[in-house]
């Protein structure tokens, strides 16, 4: 998919290291960064500066209804009573909810996130940190789950 487009015909697909994507992402990030991302999505890809603030936006900027990953990995972030019913529970499995979540949660594209967990517990291992419990988002429903998030809307 071309994970949003604009009137332009720019396309929002994952660029740097978080893959920022979808135009409802490119649009608050570009504008708390100063820049029209809309506009020029591809600057994400060509300048390594703002590469990795996109990046650092996307991993410490929470979206409503989403928490953002930072709160989450710190044990910042309480799940509200609507988190808890839909399984959302403190760990490594809510960053995926965040990142990737109607892709990848609720039963979806299980080899995918087995593989995710492998890499990400492999790395606890190494750096000898206890991965926690509740690493993967199988039983989760999307933060976004029954809203239009994924349509091509204007921001």
């Amino acid at each position: 998919g071309h994970y949003g487009r604009g009137a332009s015909e720019k396309f929002y697909y994952g660029r740097g290291p978080i893959m920022l994507s979808w135009n409802y992402n490119y649009g608050p990030c570009g504008r708390d960064l100063g820049l029209d991302l809309l506009k020029d999505p591809d600057i994400v890809s060509n300048d390594p500066v703002i590469s990795f603030e996109t990046a650092i936006w996307f991993w410490m900027t929470p979206q409503a209804p989403k928490p953002s990953c930072h709160d989450v990995i710190t044990d910042q972030w309480q799940p509200s009573p609507a988190d808890i019913s839909a399984g959302r529970l403190p760990g490594y499995g809510v960053i995926t909810n965040i990142i990737n979540g109607g892709l990848e949660c609720g039963g979806r594209n299980v080899a995918q996130v087995q593989d995710r967990i492998s890499s990400y517990t492999r790395y606890c291992g190494m750096f000898g940190v206890d991965p926690g419990s509740n690493v993967d988002c199988d039983k989760q429903r999307p933060f976004n789950e029954g809203s239009n998030v994924f349509l091509d809307a204007a921001i």
